[in-house]
């Protein structure tokens, strides 16, 4: 799978990935990743943004190419970690970018600070194929750990079977689908 940057100072950069057999990371289609980006644009320039589940750093990437201050990568794989080094040390993004190793559902507390912008972009499916379900835990976890900001915003991308609750504390106010993914935009209530 060919992955490059779309916008931003490093726009039409290739970024080492996967093989498109591996399914333990499901990049983001390039055309959601521009809708998603075209979305939240006016809020990435000097914004604090988080990629949980950041797979080979594309989303993150973007961020930090558009202009983000600094980007929290935080993946568990050790292979997508590399590449996630790999990429950002050769767009020269290293002293904007931190990577935590970590099972962010298990660990969430290890978070620490106020982010302006989250993106949640869990697998849909387990390297045995079984579907799983992350999102509701990250939602409920991003209001208890208390990460979000008066006017951030928490962005999913899910797929559409995968069931999500109403959390108290966040308000989604638009979602946008893409054949089987949904993006859902959350932003906090008091």
């Amino acid at each position: 799978m060919v992955l490059k940057v779309i916008s931003g100072i490093a726009r039409g950069r290739m970024l080492k990935t996967l093989p498109i057999s591996d399914l333990s990371v499901r990049p983001m289609l390039g055309r959601i990743k521009k809708s998603v980006f075209d979305i939240i644009k006016f809020k990435i320039p000097y914004s604090v943004f988080i990629d949980l589940f950041a797979g080979v750093g594309s989303v993150g990437i973007e961020a930090l190419s558009r202009g983000a201050k600094e980007v929290v990568f935080v993946e568990l794989s050790d292979i997508s970690l590399s590449l996630i080094k790999h990429n950002i040390g050769m767009l020269g993004f290293n002293d904007r970018a931190k990577i935590i190793k970590c099972d962010i559902v298990k660990c969430f507390s290890i978070l620490q600070g106020k982010y302006d912008i989250i993106f949640v972009g869990p697998p849909y499916v387990d390297e045995n194929r079984n579907t799983v379900a992350f999102t509701n835990n990250v939602l409920k976890s991003s209001v208890k750990y208390d990460i979000l900001k008066g006017d951030s915003v928490l962005i999913t991308q899910r797929h559409i079977r995968e069931p999500v609750e109403n959390v108290e504390g966040l308000e989604c106010f638009r979602s946008e689908r893409y054949g089987n993914t949904l993006v859902s935009f959350y932003k906090r209530v008091i």
